[in-house]
């Protein structure tokens, strides 16, 4: 008989394992809810360092953000003459007199650039760009920087090298602008006052840039390129937003040494997920990052906010929705930064390669990091990684075979055993280990579960795809309880049918088995594709591998497999398991020698006498048949104790420790869990709600269902312990939140869908169209919900933009625009006399039949567009530089030149070239001859277009003032184009 082990709190039985199991998944997904979502409070104190004033800060973001400032508006210039004035406030507050450049070796300069100019061409469209920029930068002299301002003699390239700071101050037709990007422009006025302190003043010099132009294809950052001072810094860090309050994330990182400068922020926040998300082009939109890194070659960070994505680029981009807290956090990250990088006066980011316009910083080493609960920041190089990988896949199949073997040669290694002898393996009487039970369970609930959460996403995607949109937590929720009420139901019916102690280590090697091959191919990503993402399953695999461990060591407490077979035998329950629940057995042994053995004892003999209740580890020969004893051979017998195997698992397993399997899941889930949960958190951020933008949201379950697969894995080995109240519980949440999914309305007043806004005038016949570009069937739900639209034909097609594919265009003759100096078309003027006034333009025809000179100018606008049927080779604007750097016309050709002035009605003059022996594309008529005659190949046909793009005035663009009035209030609306309003005409050369 088997002797019940004492009482254990931590035993492996349903109460413990369901309590510490709950409390702690509870504990770890409520903490990473609440880390994700609740920003960290500001400092008490207004002034928590000197030069720094988080109530100044404060009043600064609601005074920029009190209206629409997109370069194309007036109320931008007014913006900009206010950064001037709160500059210069700030140096004299400081006592910083000398910042105007009159002397030498002055502590600050001051770049009003109202000089530089660049024509490049978009690497990422076939558009090319004409810009006149209007950036503000400071110059903050370091102790350490060479004397006199060298960079501004451009036969020069000299100098230590020096950090930029940087966020742009335009915002977009249709935003605010309260987090992209005026938390990251009052965060540089805020470090402009902390570092012209002299108690603070840098080592290396500090450039801070008010860049103007972001919005646009990053027209700003382009235009910093053209000045001298774009030669001196070799680091950056960009503060930027596309969300609207929140945390400030790490979105993206150059390379290792400048990513540790950012570990000593107080509440440091990212992942290097978001980066590989950059890196693969998952994410369509760029910030200024791009420009300092690829163009300028510098190193450097990037942080900016991130959601809700429904806010971006709207009017709830405000401070109504962003705090204090939101804007300590960047401000308060970007002070430890920038402290870091301006301090370090090493060799390491100044280069020794002179490339065109400055001094290479050289590369650094590619990067891992990511933080822990918004505490703890970890940074380290993507080799380490790679060699923790490979030195994973190396030794952890060794360990698990070398103990393997000493489990083998030791006689306890009971897995996949099938039946153990008391003599030899002809003898009929034998002892069933059951070594294979439970064996297969793990993979078929596996399977079983993620293909129902899967199928979820499916159904979901099919009838109410875009409930993700408002309710991603619902869908978390169903995905989660569904896989688990799954997994659960499996793993606990086939225990409750066939009971195995096996089922733990089972479960364990088939998750060693998966994520060795997911190893595998995340090893390979890191060497070959430089992606350090997937840095969550080194740690997770290293979890498994370390919980499977303690199993194997587990089995060494275990008897040897012959002791069991005697113990067994000798108790007359041969083929069977001793049952759950038999009184204890007594512990002296009982030992019999060879000479003692009465004459009519035979090879069926029992070698115990005495009390059946005594159990021995010595054995002779018929205890261990096929060894080489012999009849002759007297062993002393040693005590064995077999404890109670918990119901009806298999009788050897009573000895096995009861308290492990605690550790065993701590080392599933602490770490595993925290960093996929992390990496789910933040990713669900950037997608749920890119529905509206046009992205497949079928992507987005699928990703739900892969996540949940690899966050409730760990729970595999320990679930069929699970009391059924909580898996009822859970099935009853994955039943009301699938429910749910289905039925609700996908979008809410805190989640709005955002639609696209943008009104076309034919400046020649007069015709106004209103359109909005969103998903099917909701945007025209919301037309008819506006008052213009009524009684109209709403004509519905395919966006223009390829940016908004997966949309739907609706369009409408809407309220006319009010656009010249906020008079409009004068009464008793025709609409069709006052819309052509608009925009002004002749087209004069070079000798050689492939140019063409256009004059261009646009009233009350400084924004215009020249856009061709067919491409065109080469175009040249008067008073725009140029730059070796950035092709005018990139190579997969250009169809639109983009236009922009500083000055308010000025003009353009445009040279354009094409090929003359091309054919006309697109199955249009040919060009036209000088004559006027259409020929093919010859001429170049196209239109004009000029943007307004201020609705400051209410009155300015009636139509888009109607829409923000009369919409639903769970749908929003935002620019489409760069302006809100294009008006063009059609020319023909």
């Amino acid at each position: 008989m088997a002797k019940r082990q004492p009482r254990n709190p931590l035993a492996f039985t349903p109460g413990p394992v369901t309590f510490f199991t709950t409390l702690i998944l509870a504990a770890l997904f409520t903490s990473l809810v609440i880390v994700h979502h609740v920003v960290p409070p500001a400092p008490k104190s207004p002034t928590p360092l000197p030069g720094i004033n988080i109530t100044e800060a404060w009043l600064d973001l609601q005074q920029l953000s009190n209206g629409y400032h997109p370069y194309n508006s007036h109320r931008n210039n007014q913006v900009r003459n206010w950064l001037l004035q709160r500059i210069d406030d700030i140096l004299k507050r400081n006592g910083v007199r000398d910042y105007t450049g009159a002397a030498k070796d002055g502590p600050v300069k001051v770049y009003n650039d109202m000089n530089s100019s660049l024509m490049f061409g978009s690497p990422d469209s076939a558009l090319a760009v004409a810009f006149a920029g209007e950036n503000i930068m400071v110059y903050i002299r370091g102790s350490e920087d060479d004397e006199g301002y060298w960079w501004e003699n451009p036969k020069i390239v000299d100098g230590r090298g020096g950090v930029l700071v940087n966020a742009h101050f335009d915002s977009v037709p249709s935003g605010y602008g309260a987090t992209d990007d005026g938390v990251g422009v009052v965060s540089i006025l805020q470090l402009i006052s902390y570092f012209t302190r002299s108690e603070n003043a840098p080592k290396r010099g500090l450039v801070a840039l008010l860049n103007n132009g972001e919005e646009d294809y990053l027209n700003g950052a382009y235009a910093f390129t053209q000045h001298p001072l774009s030669k001196f810094p070799h680091t950056f860090l960009n503060l930027e937003g596309a969300g609207a309050g929140g945390r400030a994330t790490l979105f993206r990182s150059t390379d290792n040494e400048v990513t540790k400068f950012y570990r000593n922020a107080p509440n440091p926040f990212g992942t290097v997920v978001s980066a590989d998300g950059f890196k693969q082009g998952l994410v369509r939109s760029q910030t200024d990052y791009v420009i300092f890194n690829g163009e300028l070659g510098m190193r450097g960070l990037d942080v900016a906010f991130m959601e809700p994505r429904a806010r971006y680029h709207t009017i709830e981009d405000s401070t109504r929705y962003t705090g204090k807290d939101s804007l300590w956090h960047m401000l308060g990250a970007s002070i430890a930064t920038l402290q870091g990088l301006t301090s370090d006066t090493s060799d390491t980011f100044n280069g020794d390669v002179t490339v065109e316009g400055g001094v290479s910083s050289g590369r650094g080493a590619d990067t891992v990091w990511f933080d822990l609960f918004g505490r703890v920041f970890a940074v380290f190089e993507l080799n380490i990684l790679f060699a923790i990988s490979v030195s994973l896949l190396v030794v952890t199949p060794l360990t698990l075979i070398a103990l393997h073997i000493i489990l083998v040669k030791t006689d306890k290694w009971y897995p996949f055993a099938r039946k153990g002898y008391l003599r030899s393996s002809e003898d009929d009487d034998y002892v069933s280990f059951n070594g294979w039970r439970g064996l297969f369970r793990t993979p078929v609930a596996v399977v079983l579960a993620t293909a129902a959460t899967i199928g979820l996403g499916f159904l979901v995607a099919k009838l109410n795809p875009y409930i993700v949109y408002s309710s991603e937590y619902s869908v978390w929720s169903m995905m989660l309880t569904t896989w688990l009420v799954i997994a659960w139901f499996i793993l606990r019916g086939a225990d409750n049918m066939r009971p195995s102690a096996l089922q733990r280590p089972f479960s364990l090697l088939w998750l060693y088995i998966g994520a060795y091959i997911l190893l595998v191919g995340v090893t390979i990503s890191e060497q070959h594709f430089k992606l350090a993402g997937e840095y969550f399953m080194v740690f997770y695999f290293a979890a498994i591998f370390l919980a499977l461990l303690i199993s194997y060591l587990e089995f060494f407490a275990l008897p040897k497999k012959a002791g069991y077979v005697q113990q067994v035998s000798s108790n007359g329950t041969h083929g069977s398991t001793p049952q759950y629940g038999q009184s204890p057995a007594g512990s002296r042994p009982i030992t019999a020698s060879h000479e003692e053995r009465s004459d009519d004892e035979d090879e069926r003999t029992s070698l115990l006498r005495g009390n059946r209740s005594t159990f021995s580890a010595g054995y002779g020969s018929r205890a261990r048949s096929g060894d080489g004893a012999t009849d002759n051979d007297v062993h002393i017998a040693l005590p064995i104790t077999l404890y109670t195997p918990f119901e009806e698992e298999q009788g050897w397993s009573g000895s096995l420790p009861r308290w492990t399997w605690l550790l065993q899941f701590l080392l599933l889930s602490i770490i595993p869990i925290t960093l996929i949960g992390q990496v789910a958190l933040i990713m669900t951020s950037a997608l749920y709600q890119t529905p509206s933008d046009g992205s497949p949201v079928l992507m987005i379950y699928l990703f739900i269902a892969v996540l949940s697969l690899l966050l409730l894995a760990p729970t595999v080995p320990f679930i069929h312990r699970f009391h059924y109240p909580i898996p009822t519980l859970l099935f009853l949440i994955a039943i009301a939140t699938t429910v749910y999914n289905l039925l609700a309305f996908p979008f809410s007043p805190n989640n709005k869908l955002k639609v696209y806004f943008l009104q076309e005038v034919d400046l020649e016949s007069g015709i106004t169209t209103v359109s909005l570009t969103g998903l099917m069937p909701y945007v025209h739900d919301i037309i008819k919900a506006i008052p213009s639209s009524t009684g109209q034909n709403i004509n519905c097609t395919s966006p223009d933009y390829s940016a908004r594919s997966g949309l739907t265009k609706c369009k409408w003759s809407g309220l006319p625009p009010d656009v010249r100096n906020g008079k409009g078309v004068p009464k008793g003027v025709s609409p069709e006399m006052g819309y052509k006034n608009w925009v002004s333009f002749n087209v004069t025809r070079s000798r050689n039949a492939s140019e063409a000179v256009f004059h261009v100018s646009g009233k009350q606008t400084r924004a215009c567009r020249l856009l061709f049927e067919s491409d065109i080779s080469d175009y040249n604007v008067t008073g725009f530089g140029t730059d070796p750097r950035f092709p005018r016309v990139q190579k997969k050709g250009c169809r639109s030149i983009r236009l922009w002035n500083r000055q308010w009605g000025d003009s353009w003059t445009v040279k354009v070239r094409w090929d003359n022996n091309r054919e006309k594309e697109g199955g249009g008529s040919g060009g036209r001859t000088n004559n006027g005659s259409v020929g093919v190949g010859n001429g170049l046909d196209g239109r004009i277009v000029c943007l307004w793009s201020d609705a400051n005035d209410p009155g300015t663009i009636p139509a888009y003032t109607e829409v923000l009035r009369y919409m639903p209030t769970w749908s929003g609306v935002t620019k489409l184009s760069d302006g809100l309003v294009e008006g063009g005409k059609v020319f023909k050369v």
